[in-house]
């Protein structure tokens, strides 16, 4: 079957499965491969449950005249994905960076939502199999699409681009992020930067942060460059307000108070904003959108909870972003600052110096208490409290309550430290 032939089947049946436990009614089902699974295994079970064709690549499994076999079924997904994005025609921003992505994705879609049929990555879907499920859910009536592209090794990006083919590019920024896979912070900004490249070899727009030198110094004249400042009067200007607790800007002499806690999501607004800019969306519109947006699952939340003010930031984390979020709770106002900071995986050898770099800046601002959690943050050497595991904290926690204050929760994803909260 080609992939036009496929992509005729998707619009009569326009619903991706690659789990039979979610499987829905007259869903395609596709039988990826994992290092522990075999899709094609589940193909049966799939159309059993309600599935209108299971999508395999090994014959073995072709036992029913709704199967479609194919050569590998995760090319046959992305292809399809691609297909499909140029069917409809949408025009799509792509965006990537090392921190912030989900957040400056969810901002974008909320200022653009307020004009314009919008889709975005759902979560933090943005590799190789997010991706295409992102680009299958435009419809005819999406005007724009936001998808997010992670990385973590070179060449990924530009992978991830040609399956997209965004006609508008934003980079969040460069920051120390798996340098496991990237081998360091110049790999990182030119893995991430081949956003960039593949951008302007086709001659599209791209979105930047002018106030970020390397941003600047990537692009050099490129002409089809659309920036935001808060000085340089050759860009768009927006202005800083302040962090207290919540991002504060200004734009063409607009207040806009956000609820994202943060000085490092200002930056993150100010892409929102620029593109809400660009594509006609009014000031007070842009405004609207900033401030009803409430952050959510565990990414910078502001919390009160039992006379205490949270900071619930266990989505993930590197270098960078642990560094900010200790500057900020370093500036914020409160008289007894708790922070609880977990291990920061897929730092390859550069892991250890990492942590102990963190732990030396924790030390200088001079935390009332900090609970180290982890087997690499066990290794660093500090007065503070090292745990090197949740269980241990967790059984420490139970016999010493943790006292009022402002309290930071700041870990990455495996580390599953919103656990925390169970003891505030």
């Amino acid at each position: 079957m080609t992939i036009r032939e496929l992509h005729t089947l998707f619009l009569k049946y326009p619903m991706v499965c690659t789990d039979t436990r979610n499987i829905q009614s007259d869903c395609i089902f596709f039988a990826l491969k994992g290092e522990k699974f075999n899709g094609n295994t589940f193909a049966r079970e799939a159309l059993k449950k309600g599935a209108v064709y299971a999508v395999v690549d090994e014959p073995g499994f072709m036992d029913n005249e709704n199967m479609i076999l194919v050569e590998n079924v995760l090319e046959t997904l992305q292809e399809l994905a691609t297909y499909h994005r140029k069917y409809f025609g949408t025009k799509i921003i792509g965006l990537t960076g090392s921190n912030g992505k989900t957040t400056t994705k969810e901002l974008i879609n909320t200022v653009l939502s307020k004009k314009y049929r919008t889709i975005s990555t759902k979560g933090n879907l943005n590799n190789h199999i997010g991706v295409p499920l992102t680009l299958l859910s435009i419809t005819k009536d999406t005007e724009y699409a936001i998808v997010e592209m992670g990385a973590n090794h070179q060449n990924e990006i530009t992978f991830l681009a040609k399956m997209v083919q965004p006609d508008f590019g934003y980079i969040t920024n460069f920051g120390k992020a798996h340098l496991e896979g990237f081998g360091s912070k110049e790999g990182v900004i030119k893995g991430k930067s081949e956003l960039y490249e593949y951008l302007m070899a086709d001659n599209k727009y791209i979105f930047l942060n002018a106030d970020d030198p390397i941003q600047e110094e990537r692009l050099g004249n490129y002409v089809k460059k659309i920036g935001f400042s808060s000085e340089n009067h050759k860009y768009f200007i927006i202005q800083f307000k302040g962090a207290h607790p919540f991002v504060t800007l200004e734009v063409e002499d607009i207040r806009i108070q956000t609820q994202l806690i943060g000085g490092y999501n200002f930056t993150n607004c100010c892409a929102a904003v620029l593109m809400g800019k660009y594509f006609n969306v009014p000031v007070p519109t842009i405004k609207d959108a900033l401030e009803s947006y409430i952050p959510s699952n565990n990414r910078s939340q502001f919390l009160e909870k039992n006379g205490r003010q949270i900071i619930l930031d266990a989505y993930n984390a590197n270098p960078t972003s642990m560094a900010a979020a200790l500057e900020n709770v370093h500036k914020m106002n409160g008289d007894h600052k708790i922070l609880f900071l977990g291990d920061m995986l897929e730092l390859g050898e550069t892991a250890l110096e990492e942590h102990q770099q963190i732990v030396d800046l924790a030390t200088k601002m001079n935390f009332d208490e900090v609970y180290l959690i982890g087997k690499l943050f066990h290794k660093t050497s500090s007065t503070f409290k090292h745990f090197q595991s949740f269980e241990e904290v967790s059984a420490y926690l139970k016999e010493h309550p943790i006292p009022s204050g402002l309290v930071l929760i700041k870990g990455s994803r495996g580390m599953a430290l919103e656990r925390v909260m169970d003891f505030l």
